[in-house]
C-alpha cells in the first residue's frame, strides 16, 4: 500500500472492523438489524445491545489502542528506538500502579474522575522519569533497563495491593485493571477519558515536526532551531496524557504501541512525524480485531484484552528485536 492510500486505508478498515464488532457477539446480529440500530428503526433489544453494549465497547477498543500508538510511536521518536513504547517502558504499569491505588482506597468511588487521572498521573510521572534519564544519557539500554525497572517495581506494587486487598470486590477491580479489559465500557466512561486522550493526542500531533528533525541526531536537529528540552516535554506530556487515559479507560494493556508503529514506519519512509496517525489508525485497528477474537473465544470466562494483546505482541516484539540486532550487526 502506497503513502497516499494508507491512512484512508486504515480508516476504511477501522469502520468496517467497528462495525463487525456491532455484528458478532455470543448472539449475532444480521448487518441490517445493526444498521437499522443505528437510524432508530431497530426494536428496542437491538437499540440496546448495539448502542448501550457493543458499539461503546468497540470504540473504547480503538481509542484504547489509537492513543496507545500514537504514543508509541511518538516515544520511538523522541529517543530514537523502535523498541520504546509505553509498556515497555514501564509508563503503562506505572499508570495502572496509580489507578490501582485509588481502587484499593476507595478513592476511585469519590468520583469517576479519580480513576482516570490516577492513571494520567502515574503516566506522567513514568514518562517524565524516561524524559529525564534521556537527557543524561544516550544509551538505549539505560533507557530499556529503566523502563523494566518501572514496570518490575509497579508489578510488584500491584501485587502487594492484591495482597492485602480488604474483600474480593476491591481485588476483581484491581484484577481487571492489571489484566486490560473493555468489557462493559460506556458512552460516559469513554466521555470522562476523552478529554485526556484528545489532550494527549494534539499534543503529539502538534509537536511532530520536531519528531523529524530529531532523526538527525540531537546535535543537528538542535542546529536547524529545534528546542530540544521543548520537544522533550511536549512528547512527554502527550504521551503520559494519551497513555494514562488509555488506562484509565481500558486498564493495562501492552505492545500494541510497540507493533503498529514498526508496522507503519516502512510505509512513511522512516519519518517518525508521519507515522504518527497511521499507528494509531493501525493500533486502534488491532486491539477492535483483538476484541472481537476475545467475545467469539469459546471460553468459560471471557479472556482479558490486555491479555491477549501480550499474546500477540510479545512474539511480535521479541521479533522485532531479534531482527534489529541481526540488522545492526
Amino acid at each position: 500500500m502506497s503513502e497516499r492510500f494508507l491512512v484512508p486505508g486504515l480508516v476504511a478498515a477501522s469502520v468496517v472492523a467497528i462495525f463487525a464488532a456491532c455484528l458478532l457477539g455470543s448472539t449475532p446480529l444480521a448487518a441490517d438489524r445493526v444498521l437499522a440500530a443505528f437510524l432508530g428503526g431497530a426494536d428496542v433489544g437491538d437499540r440496546l445491545v448495539v448502542w448501550q453494549i457493543r458499539l461503546p465497547r468497540a470504540i473504547a477498543a480503538f481509542v484504547t489502542g489509537a492513543a496507545l500508538g500514537i504514543s508509541g510511536a511518538a516515544l520511538q521518536g523522541l529517543l530514537r528506538n523502535p523498541l520504546a513504547e509505553p509498556g515497555v517502558l514501564g509508563v503503562s504499569a506505572s499508570a495502572s500502579l496509580l489507578a490501582t491505588f485509588s481502587l484499593y482506597y476507595g478513592l476511585a468511588a469519590l468520583s469517576p474522575w479519580i480513576l482516570p487521572l490516577s492513571a494520567i498521573a502515574g503516566a506522567l510521572a513514568a514518562t517524565a522519569l524516561i524524559a529525564l534519564a534521556a537527557i543524561r544519557t544516550r544509551s538505549v539500554v539505560t533507557l530499556i533497563l529503566i523502563g523494566v525497572g518501572l514496570s518490575s517495581f509497579s508489578g510488584a506494587a500491584m501485587s502487594l495491593l492484591m495482597n492485602l486487598a480488604p474483600n474480593p470486590f476491591s481485588l476483581s477491580d484491581m484484577i481487571n485493571w492489571m489484566l486490560g479489559s473493555v468489557a462493559n465500557r460506556s458512552f460516559q466512561e469513554l466521555g470522562l477519558a476523552a478529554p485526556f486522550l484528545l489532550a494527549g493526542t494534539i499534543i503529539l500531533l502538534v509537536s511532530r515536526r520536531g519528531l523529524s528533525a530529531l532523526t538527525l541526531g540531537e546535535e543537528a536537529a538542535s542546529g536547524v532551531g529545534l528546542n530540544l528540552r521543548n520537544q522533550r516535554i511536549l512528547t512527554v506530556l502527550g504521551a503520559g496524557l494519551a497513555t494514562g487515559g488509555s488506562v484509565g479507560l481500558a486498564g493495562a494493556i501492552g505492545f500494541v504501541g510497540i507493533v503498529a508503529p514498526h508496522i507503519i514506519r516502512p510505509f512513511v519512509k522512516h519519518d517518525p512525524a508521519r507515522s504518527l496517525i497511521p499507528s494509531a489508525l493501525l493500533a486502534g485497528l488491532i486491539l477492535v480485531m483483538a476484541d472481537i477474537g476475545v467475545r467469539l473465544m469459546p471460553t468459560t470466562n471471557e479472556l482479558k484484552l490486555g491479555v491477549v494483546a501480550a499474546l500477540i505482541g510479545a512474539p511480535a516484539f521479541v521479533w522485532i528485536a531479534m531482527r534489529r540486532r541481526t540488522l545492526n550487526g
